[in-house]
């Protein structure tokens, strides 16, 4: 195989999404790595970020983001959207971490939020976003409790819409949204009063 055409061909270890760190270990250079995103063998989705450019259809933004970080959780608007809650189409991604947790550097359009260490993993669950790589989502009742506890931040109505959409929803518990609740106090009696109202 002459060198030029080694030089585009990407090692078998190279998962479809990788960081600039790994091709170096895996021994491309990165000038080579240039080469690659110039004759269209990779993609530069983000800070540091490539993708294999046949690799499945995905969503690069979370590709990109969950690349970066596996702590990161889709919560609020985004979350909500996600579920089929509210017909809304966030100008960025509603991403939850941990307080305390460094927000890592990515070009996708994020809106950050630090949320409590002590209810971080309260439904939370796993999102596949492609190419073996997964973010953190909260669950449709998680999520409507973090829109009435931050609604001076997201406005009355976020919240107030997820709820009705979700009491729509056949086997929906308002029990279990009240159990969510329990955690957070902020969101307790505004939520209990807008059920009041709805039911």
């Amino acid at each position: 195989m002459s060198p030029a055409l080694r030089n585009n061909i990407l090692p078998t270890e190279l998962p479809s999404v990788f960081r600039r760190s790994h091709a170096h270990n895996a021994g491309v250079s990165d000038r080579r790595l240039r080469r690659l995103v110039k004759d269209g063998i990779v993609d530069r989705i983000g800070h540091g970020v490539y993708r294999r450019a046949n690799a499945q259809p995905a969503d690069v933004d979370l590709l990109e983001v969950a690349a970066a970080t596996t702590r990161a959780t889709l919560c609020l608007g985004s979350a909500l959207a996600h579920h089929g809650l509210v017909d809304l189409i966030p100008p960025a991604i509603d991403l939850a971490l941990p307080r305390n947790v460094r927000r890592p550097q990515v070009a996708a359009p994020v809106c950050w939020h630090a949320f409590s260490l002590d209810t971080f993993e309260l439904g939370r669950d796993a999102l596949e976003v492609g190419d073996g790589l997964s973010l953190g989502i909260y669950s449709s009742e998680r999520s409507i409790c973090d829109a009435y506890r931050m609604r001076h931040l997201e406005g009355d109505e976020l919240g107030r819409e997820a709820l009705r959409a979700w009491l729509r929803r056949p086997g929906s518990q308002p029990s279990t949204l009240l159990r969510m609740a329990e955690s957070f106090p902020k969101a307790r009696s505004a939520l209990r009063r807008d059920l009041q109202v709805l039911l």
